[in-house]
């Protein structure tokens, strides 16, 4: 982080990169859902007590990733539009499914320079969706896509 007088000077959200599989993702406009796991909690009641002991699991379970891109013709729309298809070819006697996974990660950028990286394993297309289209409507055409992943964690 820049130190600016007395202070460290946050970094901005808004400078960014998503690369799966070793390619770059223009167009990518968000990024949500870096969590870097969460365990559950047991909840253990102390018999004969009113007293409850929380003891944490085993399991730890891994948010979802939200990508937004634009679609604007470019080869990246055709890129994700096969890998969704190779998820979700509903022509197929076998479905692709979870088992057409990709790596990746996403860079934080600050000035140009990648300060934290999150890399994800092992992800899916739950789902894909676009924008509304509306007659006179002047926003642009994104597509909202849901990586369901086995893991994201942060590396230097």
């Amino acid at each position: 982080m820049p130190q600016v007088g007395d202070i460290w000077e946050s970094y901005r959200a808004n400078e960014f990169r998503l690369i799966i599989d070793g390619v770059p993702s223009p167009g990518v406009s968000k990024v949500s859902g870096l969590s870097e796991g969460e365990i559950d909690t047991i909840e253990q009641p102390d018999g004969g007590t009113n007293h409850v002991y929380k003891i944490a699991a085993s399991k730890v379970k891994f948010e979802p990733l939200t990508v937004e891109r634009y679609v604007d013709g470019s080869p990246e729309d055709i890129r994700f539009r096969d890998w969704f298809r190779a998820v979700f070819d509903l022509n197929k006697s076998l479905q692709g499914g979870s088992g057409v996974r990709k790596n990746g990660m996403v860079e934080k950028r600050h000035n140009g320079e990648v300060v934290l990286t999150f890399v994800f394993k092992h992800a899916w297309i739950k789902s894909s969706k676009f924008t509304d289209l509306e007659a006179g409507s002047t926003g642009l055409l994104k597509q909202t896509i849901v990586l369901e992943h086995e893991g994201l964690e942060r590396v230097d």
